[in-house]
């Protein structure tokens, strides 16, 4: 219902953050992409490849694979150092993106409030979609996250900010409030990305 209400000209992202053995991952992908008529979806590369290509078979839909992600609990898996490969683990799963990439729809979830590994993963993958939570509530910085995130068009990073939006207010007027927060984060971004663009 909350998708039929969003004007068509907007691509829509379900932060599913699937990933399951492949028959069920299949169903979750027919799901989102078929019945729910999401552009894209978030999912979880923990199971590996052939729990992800289901979504990935979708070739005129996004994957955002979830790579550092923005919760402090993200250090407890994602930054341990992979003795073989001596990398941390979030980057052998942005190697591994690249990888699986043959139709050109996969991008990685990097927090905003990891702003060197944010530098990192876009200095390693400059024609990668990253998606970009951590904005507001959750303590990221904007003009990191813009001067780190965006490619060199300034392009390619979509930065969200959820609670800092849907709870600017708990009044009455929480749907005005939360307008002004989404229109003064926007020009935020537009202004840092200018001044990206321009160095």
């Amino acid at each position: 219902q909350t998708v039929k209400h969003i004007p068509g000209n907007i691509p829509v992202i379900g932060d599913a953050k699937r990933g399951d053995i492949g028959n069920t991952a299949k169903a979750y992908a027919k799901t989102i992409f078929s019945d729910f008529n999401f552009d894209a979806t978030t999912v979880n590369p923990y199971l590996g490849f052939d729990s992800l290509e289901p979504f990935i078979q979708y070739p005129d839909k996004g994957i955002f694979i979830l790579c550092r992600t923005s919760n402090a609990g993200a250090v407890d898996f994602q930054s341990l150092r992979c003795v073989e490969h001596d990398r941390p683990l979030f980057e052998i799963v942005a190697l591994k993106a690249r990888e699986w990439n043959v139709h050109d729809n996969i991008g990685l979830v990097v927090g905003a409030t990891y702003p060197e590994e944010l530098k990192l993963i876009r200095q390693n993958h400059p024609d990668m979609p990253l998606l970009i939570p951590g904005i507001g509530a959750q303590g990221g910085d904007p003009e990191l996250t813009i001067r780190y995130g965006v490619d060199v068009r300034g392009e390619k990073a979509i930065i969200n900010s959820s609670r800092q939006i849907i709870y600017a207010s708990r009044d009455e007027g929480f749907a005005e409030a939360a307008r002004k927060a989404a229109s003064k984060l926007r020009e935020q971004i537009n202004q840092y990305r200018s001044t990206r663009t321009s160095l």
